[in-house]
C-alpha cells in the first residue's frame, strides 16, 4: 500500500504527509453519487435519446452491465488493497511502474477537464441569472470549491454529501412525479401513457446505428463510480465502506438512470424537439410543472456544482498518490496538519482554471481535441481495472491468499470483461463523431506509455548499478 495513511486516526494527531480519515461510511456513499450525476446526465442524456429513441433502454442497459462487471473488478482489487491512487497502484503492482504512471497521469488529466466542463454548465446558468460574464463566474466557483477542498475532508465530505443528497431526493421525485404522469394521475399532464415507447417510429427507429451512437453515450454517463474506491481510503474502515459503498452505488445509480431514462421517453417523443431544451425540462414540461426550466437549471447547477467538488478532490488524490510513488513532483505528497495535499490540490485547480480561461479566449479548435480525449480515457481506465484483476487474482492464488471480497466466475468472467472493454473501444472506431476521439487519446496514452517505459527502464538501470556497486571485486 503506498498511501502514508495507515496510523491516521480520526481524533489522533495525523502522520507528516499522510492523508486524514475524515470521511464516513454515508459521505463516501454520497461522494460516489456525485460523481456520476453531472451536467453529463442531466443534459447529455437527451443526446442519447434523440441518437437511439426508446432503445436508449437498451443502450444504458448494456452499458451499465459492463460498469457493473468493471466495478465489481475493482472491489476485489480495492477491499484488498484500499489506495488512494486506486487502479492506477493496482496496475502498477500488476504490469509495472509503467501501467500506474500511465493510467495515473490519464485519471488526473480526465478531471482536470471535467473540473472546467462542469464550471462552464454552472457558470452560463448563473451568468444568465445575475448577468456576469460568465468566465468569471466559473472562476470564482472554481476557486470556492478549491478553498473548500483545501481546508479538510470532512468538510469537504460535508458538503458533498449536501449536494449529493439534494440531487438524489430531486431526481426521486422527479421519477415518482413521472411514474404518476403515466399512469394518469397527475392532473394537466399531457402523458399518453407509454405510448411514446412504440409509437414514433417504433422501439427503435434508428436501428442499431443509433443504438450503438447512444452506447457511447450511454458509457460514459457512469463515468465516476470509481470515486468510491479513492475517498474510501481516508475513512476509518476502508475495507468495509468499499464493499458496503460499491453495492449501494451500483443499484442506486441504475435506478436512478433508468427509472429517469424510462420516465423521459416514456412522456417525450425521441423526436421531438423539445428535447434541445434538455430532456428533463422537456419531460417537466409534458407533465405541465410550472416553472420547469427554472427548476431543471436549479438542479443541473447543484449537479454541477457537486461533480465539480468530487473532481478536485478525485485529482488531487490522485496527484498526491503519484507524488507518493515518485511519478509526480514530491510536493504533491505533502499535507497540512488536516491531512489535505493542499499542492496536490491547488495544482489540479490551476490545470483546470487555464482550461476554463482558453475555453472563452481561445479557438474551439484549440481546445475541442483536449476534451476529445474524455471518453476514450473512461475505457482505458477500465481496461486497466480488468487486466490488473486478472494478474493480481492469479498471483494470489498462487501465493495461497485469501480474498475478502472475490470477483465471480473467475478467470472466464474477467476475460469476458475484457473482451466487452476491448469491443466498446473498437465501437468508437466505426461511431461517426468519435473517430478523432479515440486517435487524440491513442497519441495521449502512447506518449504517456513511452513515458512510463522509460522510467521503468530507468529503475532497473540504477537498481542493477546499485548491485555491481554492493557486489565484491
Amino acid at each position: 500500500m503506498h498511501d502514508n495513511n495507515k496510523n491516521a486516526g480520526a481524533g489522533g494527531a495525523i502522520p507528516r504527509n499522510s492523508l486524514s480519515k475524515g470521511l464516513s461510511s454515508r459521505q463516501i456513499t454520497m461522494i460516489s453519487i456525485g460523481g456520476v450525476i453531472g451536467a453529463g446526465f442531466f443534459v447529455g442524456s437527451a443526446s442519447a435519446i434523440m441518437a437511439a429513441g426508446p432503445a436508449v433502454l437498451v443502450s444504458f442497459g448494456v452499458a451499465a452491465v459492463l460498469v457493473v462487471l468493471v466495478m465489481g473488478m475493482l472491489g476485489e482489487l480495492a477491499t484488498a488493497n484500499p489506495d488512494s491512487g486506486s487502479f492506477s497502484t493496482y496496475a502498477q503492482n500488476a504490469l509495472g511502474r509503467w501501467a500506474g504512471f500511465s493510467i495515473g497521469w490519464l485519471y488526473w488529466w480526465f478531471y482536470v477537464l471535467v473540473i472546467p466542463l462542469e464550471a462552464i454548465v454552472a457558470a452560463d446558468i448563473l451568468g444568465g441569472w445575475l448577468g456576469l460574464p460568465s468566465m468569471l463566474i466559473g472562476v470564482a466557483l472554481i476557486v470556492a470549491l478549491t478553498f473548500t477542498n483545501i481546508l479538510s475532508v470532512k468538510n469537504f465530505g460535508t458538503l458533498e454529501y449536501w449536494f449529493s443528497l439534494i440531487k438524489v431526493v430531486t431526481i426521486l421525485a422527479f421519477i415518482v412525479l413521472g411514474l404518476s404522469a403515466i399512469a394518469g394521475l397527475l392532473p394537466g399532464s399531457s402523458a399518453r401513457g407509454l405510448e411514446h415507447l412504440w409509437a414514433d417510429g417504433g422501439f427503435a427507429p434508428t436501428g442499431l446505428p443509433g443504438m450503438a451512437s447512444a452506447l457511447v453515450l450511454a458509457l460514459f454517463s457512469f463515468t465516476g463510480m470509481e470515486i468510491v474506491t479513492i475517498a474510501a481510503a481516508e475513512s476509518e474502515d476502508p475495507r468495509r465502506n468499499i464493499h458496503k459503498a460499491i453495492r449501494s452505488v451500483v443499484w442506486r445509480m441504475l435506478i436512478f438512470y433508468f427509472g429517469s431514462i424510462f420516465v423521459i421517453v416514456s412522456l417525450v417523443a425521441w423526436n421531438s424537439p423539445a428535447l434541445a431544451n434538455g430532456s428533463f425540462q422537456s419531460a417537466l414540461e409534458a407533465m405541465n410543472v410550472p416553472g420547469a426550466a427554472t427548476i431543471v437549471q436549479a438542479v443541473i447547477l447543484v449537479g454541477v456544482a457537486s461533480t465539480l467538488n468530487s473532481a478536485i478532490f478525485t485529482a488531487s488524490r490522485m496527484g498526491y498518490s503519484l507524488a507518493t510513488r515518485r511519478d509526480a513532483p514530491r510536493s504533491w505528497a505533502h499535507t497540512t496538519q488536516q491531512g489535505v495535499p493542499r499542492v496536490s490540490v491547488l495544482f489540479a485547480s490551476a490545470g483546470a482554471l487555464v482550461l476554463l480561461v482558453a475555453n472563452y479566449t481561445l479557438p474551439q479548435s484549440v481546445l475541442v481535441p483536449l476534451i476529445a480525449t474524455i471518453g476514450t480515457i473512461a475505457l482505458v481506465m477500465y481496461l486497466v481495472i480488468a487486466v490488473s484483476q486478472v494478474v493480481l487474482r492469479k498471483r494470489a492464488i498462487t501465493r495461497g491468499e485469501q480474498l475478502r471480497v472475490k470477483f465471480p466466475l473467475f478467470p472466464a468472467l474477467s476475460y469476458l470483461t475484457i473482451a466487452l472493454i476491448v469491443a466498446f473501444l473498437g465501437l468508437m472506431a466505426v461511431v461517426p463523431g468519435h473517430q478523432m476521439e479515440l486517435l487524440v487519446s491513442s497519441i495521449l496514452t502512447g506518449g504517456l506509455i513511452v513515458v512510463g517505459c522509460w522510467l521503468q527502464y530507468r529503475d532497473r538501470s540504477q537498481a542493477g548499478s546499485a548491485a555491481e556497486l554492493r557486489s565484491p571485486a
